[in-house]
């Protein structure tokens, strides 16, 4: 029998294992940095599209309050407004309340 000698000696042989388990270190950590880059991303992005529709929604809001500002500049109608929400009635008027 012969015996064969190694290709690789004892030393090279854990230098090799040291420089793989390096390696294999760094891209563990550079997956688990994306993975979780890509989590904040999504989380981001759904906190963009909610942020958009409570902006849409402010917008409306503010619309109907300045047609309501213009509104409150007409006489007649503050004074309709006043009779019809503080039941607020004119000389000889009476209220009734219809539910």
């Amino acid at each position: 029998m012969v015996k064969r000698k190694s290709k690789y000696t004892v030393k090279t042989k854990g230098r090799m294992f040291i420089i793989f388990m390096f390696f294999g270190a760094i891209i563990v950590t550079l997956g688990f940095t994306f993975l979780h880059d890509l989590k904040r991303m999504n989380d981001m992005n759904y906190q963009m599209k909610e942020l958009n529709k409570q902006k849409i929604q402010l917008i409306e809001e503010e619309e109907a309050i300045q047609a309501d500002i213009k509104r409150l500049s007409d006489p007649m109608y503050v004074a309709r407004y006043a009779r019809e929400k503080y039941f607020y009635s004119k000389e000889g008027e009476y209220i009734l309340r219809m539910k």
